[in-house]
């Protein structure tokens, strides 16, 4: 492995794209502490403690905290993801994007820049509506506003500061992609999960001296949590690989077909998306019952569907093995597959070319999807199993599983996977002798 990175500095183009890429994440940290005019960040920081298990604590996942603080980067990436995923649904019901995804490289061309318009449209509404919620936050119990001048001025300079701060933010993950290593979006969420890490150890550490943790308990509990990371990246990389023969053709003087290849089915074909779309629906009932304080309704709502309660745990699992059938049906279509192997001359073994052929990948698909989907849904839930049982940090339970690890996990093995091909395109042993590293579909 020390040969490896050594190696990985040797090539000047290689070593130049790590450093631009480094170079920019710096630069979106920093960002996340430039803060938005005309808030108070004390009276936010007061509101936000209590607002980790809603949908505000989610958002501000995504944005790498800097939503709790109000910077000019607290929107985040999200409203580039929203729009990628709005876009990607819209081909799978509306006959133009289909026709767009199927033209090559014109027509990604064109949903990247239907995406961007998206981002900033949504970007524009997202920050009003923060403004607005800004507001709307009570008095803290220090007597703090978290707006102290509020009205028609500070919705439109916030507005304009936090859609510009998307719009940079998109703009530097598209530079990531053409001039530095890895996948531009995904690693700017990456290291906005990553710097929430040494807050959790030192919180963790804190606890052990304080003596309310033994040692031996502390180091089970990190044994635990590199028994996960090893389930999930099995999980991430598990495949079922369908054989494919093509057969010979002469055309003109030349030969073509006659190879065999295989279709890389995926056990977790619809990744972290099943998961994002659950936390969504499942945080609902605790943002509403933190602006209903006083309703004795909202509260019980709000208790049997904290994130340690069993009820939660159950409807949470169920939907995210739903959502991982639905979005799977969206990513993957066994009938289009059948038809271009067919148009290229390409046939199953056994299996007769056509509608026989999709309904054999659908067959094998429904079926390695459910184990997925379940141990997805595991995954999912575990975090709050351990702080439960455990009495661990949020911040550090949530390195246990849910979104934030699958997302770690998948970003660290796309860019692997990237180096590892410079390393072996100039003769390099990669990170991987004994076999290469598998990707990951990108967000």
């Amino acid at each position: 492995m020390i040969e490896s990175l050594q190696n990985v500095f040797k090539i000047p183009e290689l070593k130049r794209r790590i450093l631009f890429t480094l170079g920019i994440l710096v630069i979106y940290r920093l960002g996340g502490h430039v803060p938005t005019p005309g808030i108070n960040t004390q009276a936010l920081a007061e509101f936000f403690v209590t607002a980790q298990n809603t949908l505000f604590g989610l958002y501000d996942m995504f944005a790498g905290g800097s939503f709790r603080k109000a910077t000019v980067f607290a929107l985040g990436i999200m409203p580039y993801i929203s729009a990628s995923i709005i876009i990607q649904l819209l081909g799978a019901v509306i006959p133009y994007f289909q026709k767009l995804q199927k033209e090559g490289e014109e027509g990604r061309k064109k949903i990247t820049q239907y995406t961007r318009y998206g981002t900033v449209l949504i970007s524009v509404m997202q920050a009003y509506g923060v403004s607005v919620f800004l507001e709307s936050i009570p008095m803290s119990k220090s007597g703090l506003l978290v707006v102290p001048a509020g009205g028609l001025s500070f919705r439109l300079l916030t507005m304009i500061t936090m859609a510009t701060g998307t719009i940079f933010i998109m703009w530097l993950g598209e530079q990531i992609d053409d001039r530095g290593i890895g996948n531009g979006i995904s690693l700017i969420i990456f290291i906005g999960i990553i710097a929430r890490f040494p807050n959790a150890v030192l919180d963790e550490v804190q606890q052990m001296v304080a003596g309310n943790r033994a040692l031996l308990t502390e180091l089970f509990l990190w044994g635990l949590m590199v028994l996960t990371v090893a389930a999930v990246v099995l999980l991430t990389q598990g495949t079922r690989k369908i054989p494919v023969q093509y057969a010979k053709r002469v055309i003109g003087r030349k030969m073509y077909g006659g190879h065999s290849t295989h279709i890389p089915m995926r056990i977790n074909t619809a990744g972290v998306m099943p998961i994002i779309f659950a936390q969504s629906i499942m945080f609902v009932p605790n943002t509403l019952a933190s602006f209903f304080p006083k309703s004795e309704i909202m509260a019980t709502m709000g208790s049997l569907f904290d994130i340690t309660s069993w009820v939660y745990w159950l409807f949470y699992g169920t939907l995210i093995v739903f959502f991982t059938y639905f979005y799977t049906a969206i990513t993957f279509n066994p009938v289009d597959i059948a038809d271009n192997m067919r148009k290229s001359g390409g046939f199953i073994p056994g299996v007769r070319p056509g509608k026989k052929t999709s309904e054999f990948l659908d067959y094998i698909l429904t079926r390695i999807t459910l184990p997925g989907s379940v141990f997805l849904a595991i995954i999912a839930v575990f975090p709050y199993f351990i702080m439960k049982y455990s009495n661990v940090s949020y911040n550090f339970a949530s390195f246990y599983g849910g979104t934030g690890l699958l997302i770690v996990v998948g970003v660290a093995l796309d860019t692997l996977q990237q180096v590892e091909s410079h390393l072996l395109m100039r003769h390099y042993d990669g990170f991987m002798k004994s076999g290469k590293i598998k990707g990951r579909r990108r967000f």
